[in-house]
């Protein structure tokens, strides 16, 4: 029996995409956005009317449709959810300047690492696809496996089942048992390496910091071209490891409080063991 297919609001998706167009090029006009999202011009006026009497969007000079008010708010909104403790800020940028190339920080949240802020260097090549919030390619990103390695086996096997490990490059593992023999590995030295597995010409290194009961909380990340990563890659494993253990002597002090789904994951193995 085929399963039904979930409804979707198509005016809804459409509106999304054009405010989401509107985010990311900047200001527009209809016609302009109905070639760029394939609408007749007809809906995409009636997409605009829409957003425009929410005040998501405002109409200016030239028939040009940009973010309103709400849109902006909206934005303001989502910015405030992403930041991140100023002290674990200081480290980032400590982190930053100490390397010189693009710094992440990411953090656990129970089920998925959630990429939460990153700066980023004037003279490395950009990794497609990652922005704030992003949780995907778990199995290929050196920020998530240096937490996976300090989860229990058994978790991470339940994380992956039924999920397809893509191939994004030809160095990408895509099969669990590989996963789990290159986590070992990872849990064995303390870091974690992505050698070109998420993005061909791009390699990162990443160290995990912990919460006091020491359940992985985060992980901090560096990522470079490959051939400066080749030469610095000493130095850059020693500035991920010394910014995870700042942060997590601050979680030990309790200077910094480790994020709540990290504290309800940790109760949840707990009662795995005792129900075990």
């Amino acid at each position: 029996m085929t399963a039904a297919k979930p409804e979707i609001l198509t005016t809804l998706s459409r509106g999304m995409a054009v405010f989401e167009h509107l985010v990311n090029a900047g200001p527009a006009t209809a016609k302009q956005l109905a070639a760029e999202r394939g609408l007749s011009l007809g809906v995409c006026y009636h997409v605009l009317r829409t957003l425009e009497a929410d005040g998501y969007v405002v109409r200016g000079e030239g028939g040009r449709y940009a973010l309103g008010p709400h849109g902006f708010a909206l934005g303001r909104g989502l910015q405030r959810h992403s930041e991140i403790a100023p002290e674990l800020s200081v480290i980032l940028t400590r982190l930053f300047n100490a390397t010189g190339e693009t710094a992440f920080i990411a953090e656990w949240t129970g089920g998925a690492v959630l990429l939460r802020h990153f700066l980023t260097s004037t003279h490395t090549l950009s990794v497609g696809g990652l922005e704030v919030g992003y949780t995907g390619d778990m199995h290929a990103r050196a920020s998530c496996k240096s937490i996976l390695a300090h989860l229990p086996v058994e978790q991470v096997e339940t994380l992956f089942a039924g999920v397809k490990l893509t191939r994004l490059t030809p160095r990408t593992v895509t099969d669990l048992d590989g996963l789990l023999m290159e986590l070992a590995r990872v849990r064995s030295q303390g870091y974690a390496v992505d050698e070109e597995e998420f993005a061909e010409g791009m390699r990162c290194v990443s160290a995990p910091y912990f919460a006091p009961d020491g359940t992985p909380a985060g992980s901090f990340t560096v990522s470079a071209p490959t051939e400066r990563f080749t030469r610095t890659r000493p130095q850059l494993v020693a500035a991920v490891g010394e910014a995870a253990s700042l942060a997590s002597s601050l979680l030990a002090s309790g200077r910094l409080r480790a994020p709540a789904a990290v504290h309800e994951a940790a109760r949840a193995a707990g009662d795995r063991k005792e129900t075990a």
